[in-house]
């Protein structure tokens, strides 16, 4: 089992870099054409206007905060992704600043955004470095909305196919035993949240800076 997740995230890896281009086509497959709808369950739990989105991958929910007339900046390391963000803004009309950098290391001043999202993180998230980056690069009232998973309901052989495919790549086990006390030891209070969303729910974790015990 340990080679098989060794081979799933050199995948990922592919995927996210020199096969950048099929990225839309298997996420709507592993889907089943809901994922852009799950990374939009951030919108309504974000604070204020200026968002910074990590990992913004191909560009998908920097295109609906920007119509959504938030303010937006996205960051992410591969520079496959950057161009795909970037052709898919061009193509909508829209100008979002795109920066190259690791999530761990965001070269903004603190207090420079309202919120932080990030959508289906891998495991740079689970990394004490992110989230304190996340805390300081907000403002006082500063908030991270995390979407986190989510999972097909019915019991149709292509809904069953698709979840014994997420269980067996380990997209169903957590990154870590504890996740909400990481946000605690960066200085957030987290809690997780479950949204409906079409033959689906999806779960998110919503952080708020200042007010971890």
């Amino acid at each position: 089992m340990k080679m098989w997740k060794r081979l799933v995230r050199l995948g990922f890896r592919l995927l996210y870099n020199e096969f950048a281009w099929a990225y839309d086509f298997v996420a709507w497959c592993a889907s089943l054409g809901q994922w852009q709808a799950w990374g939009r369950t951030a919108l309504s739990r974000l604070r204020g206007r200026r968002i910074l989105e990590l990992a913004h991958g191909p560009g998908h929910l920097l295109v609906a905060l920007r119509r959504e007339g938030y303010q937006p900046v996205g960051i992410d390391l591969s520079p496959a992704m950057s161009r795909q963000a970037a052709r898919r803004l061009r193509q909508a009309g829209l100008h979002v600043p795109l920066v190259r950098c690791r999530a761990q290391a965001p070269p903004f001043r603190s207090g420079s955004f309202d919120a932080v999202v990030a959508a289906f993180p891998t495991d740079y998230i689970a990394d004490g470095r992110t989230l304190r980056e996340a805390a300081r690069v907000t403002t006082s009232q500063g908030r991270l909305v995390i979407v986190a998973g989510a999972q097909l309901i019915g019991r149709g052989p292509v809904t069953r196919f698709v979840e014994w495919l997420h269980r067996v790549t380990g997209q169903r086990e957590p990154v870590v035993e504890d996740p909400l006390s990481l946000f605690q030891d960066a200085g957030m209070s987290a809690s997780i949240e479950v949204e409906a969303v079409g033959a689906s729910r999806v779960g998110l974790v919503v952080a708020d800076k200042g007010q971890a015990e």
